[in-house]
């Protein structure tokens, strides 16, 4: 399963009353997007620890854990004082996109083999290669050798940064 951070909860977040009192055992309730169908969320990236629902806020008005949605969900989160006041509902949310995998090298004379910094999949678009900072095209300037490695057809002059991008 794929798990991505809640941009409404998700890490360090404090809530609040109208009167700008952290939410001492507010109730953040979570549901599939534009239901009352209860929806899990995760403590963590990992995906394998299920938060409770609701979720209650510690004595700063912070949830317990972070809050983790399935990336294949949208969610509603409604907000709760401790005693079932709603002070409000925000529905359609998704959790926040992937940081990208990214990697500068300094090429020396003639260098063609670059070991990438990161794995990914060969032969599906999803390797991104400049060289000072111009694209360079699969099979026209470069080949992908095998899932961590990027090979030129011709040397890179001494100085040239390469950049990779996933």
């Amino acid at each position: 399963m794929s798990v991505s951070l809640s941009p409404l909860g998700g890490a360090g977040w404090q809530f609040f009353t109208d009167n700008g009192v952290p939410l001492v055992g507010g109730l953040l309730y979570t549901y599939l997007a534009g239901t009352t169908t209860p929806a899990v969320t995760y403590t963590s990236s990992t995906g394998l620890t299920a938060n409770s629902n609701p979720i209650v806020l510690n004595a700063a008005g912070r949830p317990p854990y972070e809050i983790w949605l399935d990336s294949l969900n949208s969610y509603k989160l409604v907000l709760k004082t401790s005693t079932g006041t709603q002070i409000w509902v925000m529905d359609n949310i998704t959790g926040l996109p992937a940081a990208r995998s990214q990697n500068y090298q300094t090429a020396t004379a003639d260098q063609t083999a670059f070991t990438v910094g990161f794995t990914y999949t060969p032969g599906n678009n999803s390797l991104n290669v400049l060289v000072n900072g111009s694209k360079q095209v699969v099979t026209l300037n470069y080949t992908e050798t095998n899932s961590t490695t990027v090979t030129f057809l011709s040397g890179l002059n001494v100085g040239d940064i390469v950049e990779f991008i996933q």
